[in-house]
């Protein structure tokens, strides 16, 4: 069992854990950086510590100022949320050299899926389906081209360690693919550090579909169902749902089957989600996975009824899972709209300010998870995301009600929000009957 847990991240999902590790008896340690220091989740944590200017490549990405907080607060483990140093290995592996656990997959299982190349040879070795592409990196022009007219255009370019659309480009003929191989490896660089790219057939108006998992150390898995996170906006997601509204059962069970195959093959630990395409005669296409918690975790939660917070609390204490796959039920609808401090009508340009005034929405089926309150300053140092609504109802109906309702009670002034641009998507004749793919948002809004 964990006792000490310290939280390598910021805002809501560090409110998020730091209630989930109260709940099981767990103390904890927040680390901040300047910019944070009056965050009022940080009166909750057992003990707080800067460590270091807004800037998070010296703070929340400075990992020797992470395990210096760790090791002088003397915790068992660390936490790190999603986004920052969530799914960085050598972090994992600098926590394990330190004596300190790491609330996360292994080490090596991180690696492999991190590397999009290895977790599509993963996938394959599964016997679950993968979309046409590359065997491994694409290192020039000529061999992209050549590879695009065998399996087809258009195509899609990719960053290896790539993630939130950076590093991607799609590409319809030989002329743009010259521009876009280039641009694509240029960007990755830039974001990752690595420059290598890959490609694949790109998939014409597929949805974004999920399936959240949970392994333990002793070879359990389970899944949690799936999660349809098809509307989006240049590739970072706006609304997620459960159920895949689409879905048919027997097709669902196939695809929750084939994530946990994916996960037992990489012989992963901890909460993971595995993402497929689907297209448009509902057959999907492994596409990566996410070695970490996500931001649309609640979504599961609330139709499963189940903490996956706490569940990789415990399994990083070194408990086995508790629950059979026959206990976990998929009951009614879950929708979740990320809040973003960002004005919809200019080109949703990021809104950083004070908050003068803030009122959360409530009422039955609606939960809100964020870090934000009236005077909280949202700084231009992070992410932009300041706040999660999430409802419940037993249909999709109901549930899509329940959000406009709660989206119009919520109140956030003066700065700019995507409230907006939730409230139009909601209100399309094309969502409410569930027939959005990933380029959904881009061609009607």
């Amino acid at each position: 069992m964990l006792s000490r847990v310290l939280v390598a991240n910021r805002g809501e999902i560090a409110l998020r854990v730091i209630r989930a590790c109260h709940e099981l008896g767990i103390e904890t340690v927040a680390v901040y950086s300047e910019a944070d220091r009056n965050a009022p989740y940080l009166r909750l944590a057992d003990e707080a510590i800067c460590i270091g200017p807004p800037d998070c490549g010296q703070s929340y990405l400075n990992i020797p100022r992470i395990i210096s907080a760790a090791e002088i607060t003397n915790v068992d483990a660390i936490h790190p949320g999603y986004g920052f140093l969530a799914e960085n290995a050598g972090f994992a592996e600098i926590c394990r050299d330190c004596g300190i656990g790491f609330v996360g997959p292994g080490i090596e299982a991180m690696r492999l899926l991190g590397d999009k190349v290895e977790a599509r040879k993963i996938a394959h070795k599964a016997k679950v389906p993968i979309v046409p592409g590359s065997e491994g990196v694409i290192t020039n022009e000529a061999e992209a081209m050549k590879l695009a007219n065998q399996i087809g255009y258009p195509v899609i370019i990719k960053a290896v360690a790539g993630g939130g659309g950076r590093g991607m480009r799609v590409v319809h003929n030989d002329v743009s693919l010259r521009a876009a191989f280039n641009a694509a490896k240029s960007e990755a660089e830039a974001a990752f550090g690595d420059g290598s790219v890959y490609l694949e057939k790109y998939i014409v108006e597929p949805r974004h579909v999920e399936v959240q998992v949970v392994a333990d150390h002793e070879g359990n898995t389970l899944h949690f169902y799936e999660r349809d996170c098809s509307i989006q906006r240049r590739h970072q997601k706006m609304i997620e749902e459960s159920p895949c509204p689409v879905l048919q059962d027997r097709d669902r069970q196939r695809l929750c089957e084939a994530a946990l195959r994916v996960i037992k093959e990489a012989k992963y630990v901890n909460a993971g989600t595995v993402e497929f395409l689907l297209d448009k005669d509902n057959k999907f296409y492994f596409i990566e996975v996410n070695a970490r918690i996500q931001v649309e975790h609640p979504v599961s939660e609330m139709v499963t009824g189940h903490d996956l917070i706490k569940m990789q609390l415990q399994i990083a204490g070194g408990e086995p899972l508790k629950l059979r796959q026959k206990d976990i039920i998929q009951q009614g609808v879950a929708l979740e709209c990320r809040i973003n401090a960002e004005d919809p009508a200019n080109n949703f340009s990021p809104c950083p300010g004070t908050i003068a005034e803030y009122r959360a929405p409530g009422g039955f089926g609606v939960r809100v998870d964020t870090h934000t309150c009236q005077g909280w300053t949202v700084a231009p140092n992070y992410d932009s995301m300041i706040a999660k609504v999430i409802v419940h109802q037993k249909t999709r109906a109901e549930a899509i009600a329940t959000m406009r309702r709660a989206l119009e009670e919520f109140t956030i002034a003066p700065i700019k929000t995507t409230i907006p641009a939730c409230l139009a998507i909601l209100s399309h004749n094309l969502f409410v009957k569930g027939k959005v793919d990933t380029g959904f948002v881009e061609r009607n809004f």
